[in-house]
């Protein structure tokens, strides 16, 4: 059996890592850097840094962010999002040192250039991130661009089907940033039920992990603010949920300490 993942997740705003509330109100954290440089000390299974400003300024992606991640030395596999809208982008994501990458708005604005980034650099690298909500017993895809709501169209459904993307990180942002609010309702009744999944947004405690494990659709969870609060979190997580679905701790926290002395 493949083994689930725990991916340490960074939302990076002005250039600085910030703890994100439903997408509304930020709270600066510090450099990305250094935060990046914990996750993967501590044993992240991935690494995600979302970039959440670049679209919303029509902007490039942030290669300066990306050049000074580079320099880390990182063992632990990069994902990035943010800004990328077309295939050059994309690709030159990909030669800054990221491993895959993740498109939001690009899924509202041009599905066709989607199915060019995925035929360039293979469905593996990429994932389509889509915001959502459970209301009026349905899922609501969230523009985050125009703040508006809406029906999962057709089209999108379609692409994904038809191979273009490899996961879909779905972000549960009317509960990003509050503990034990994950909606488990936006997997279970996902249209398209056998994509692999990576939950991210108010998920916060090793039980619940656990139960959203279970599920066979989630092949990784994605965790932001709480992985913030504690030195070693991640691996503490790891070590209460105990899964055999998961991947074991890369290393126990007092290794990890002496290991940085």
């Amino acid at each position: 059996m493949l083994k689930k993942r725990l991916i340490g997740v960074v939302t990076v705003k002005d250039g600085w890592a910030v703890q994100s509330f439903g997408y509304e109100r930020y709270l600066p954290l510090g450099k990305p850097e250094c935060l990046i440089e914990n996750l993967d000390r501590w044993g992240a299974d991935e690494i995600l840094i979302q970039v959440i400003d670049r679209s919303r300024r029509k902007s490039e992606p942030d290669f300066r962010l990306l050049e000074s991640i580079g320099k880390l030395g990182l063992s632990t596999p990069l994902i990035y999002g943010g800004g990328i809208r077309n295939v050059a982008d994309g690709v030159k994501v990909i030669q800054y040192g990221a491993d895959r990458l993740v498109v939001d708005a690009l899924l509202h604005d041009d599905l066709q250039e989607v199915q060019h980034l995925s035929e360039r650099l293979g469905a593996q690298a990429v994932v389509a991130s889509m915001p959502l909500s459970w209301q009026d017993s349905g899922v609501k895809w969230f523009d985050y661009r125009t703040q508006t709501r809406m029906a999962i169209t057709d089209q999108l459904l379609s692409a994904i089907q038809s191979g273009i993307i490899s996961e879909i990180l779905i972000s549960d942002w009317l509960h990003e940033g509050k503990a034990l609010s994950f909606e488990p309702n936006l997997v279970k009744n996902f249209p398209l039920p056998n994509i692999p999944v990576i939950a991210f947004g108010g998920v916060s405690e090793p039980a619940q992990i656990t139960k959203l494990l279970c599920q066979p659709n989630i092949v990784a969870i994605g965790i932001g603010n709480f992985l913030n609060y504690k030195e070693h979190s991640l691996q503490r997580y790891k070590q209460a949920i105990a899964s055999e679905q998961l991947r074991a701790p890369l290393h126990s926290p007092i290794h990890s300490l002496l290991t940085h002395v």
